[in-house]
């Protein structure tokens, strides 16, 4: 059984923060493994489709990506969760689309957010294997979300542009 970790929510400085990549002597630790379990729990508990480290106050480069439809996001489609960690963008689409996000640590608030169709997305699984993976559509905004957590951007910070 996996601890359902405390989220943090807006105004918290680690939210604000760019996450430290997690080293090469941490893959494949309990440590990792553990915190990507919790993480997972967390976000399933909550109903979210993705949560990232900062989120569950770990300064680190890790996130989960899981999309599956659930009571916060109905329409979503079905996919296995991705851990990723220390993951970059390489390449983005020119086409761009408008929808909606919501933010387990932005509790009841909605916003439309200008993302990329499609992503090219470089990132390591928990044991260090390196991986490349294209997302699109509703997944890949999913990402470029979490991957703004790992930055310190909130997806509100782009409701103001």
């Amino acid at each position: 059984m996996s601890v359902i970790l405390p989220v943090a929510q807006r105004g918290d400085v680690i939210l604000t923060l760019k996450a430290a990549s997690v080293a090469e002597s941490e893959f494949n630790s309990a440590w990792l493994n553990e915190l990507a379990a919790a993480m997972q729990a967390t976000m399933l508990e909550r109903s979210g489709v993705g949560i990232a480290a900062p989120q569950v106050y770990i300064s680190k480069r890790v996130i989960i990506v899981a999309s599956r439809p659930n009571p916060r996001y109905p329409d979503a489609p079905e996919m296995d969760a991705v851990v990723m960690v220390n993951p970059e963008i390489l390449e983005q689409s020119d086409v761009t689309v408008l929808g909606e996000e919501g933010c387990l640590s932005v509790p009841n608030e909605r916003g439309q957010v200008q993302r990329a169709q499609s992503i090219k997305v470089l990132y390591h699984t928990l044991t260090g294997k390196q991986m490349e993976s294209i997302f699109e559509g509703f997944p890949a905004r999913i990402v470029q979300h979490e991957i703004d957590h790992l930055n310190g951007i909130l997806f509100v910070d782009h409701l103001s542009t």
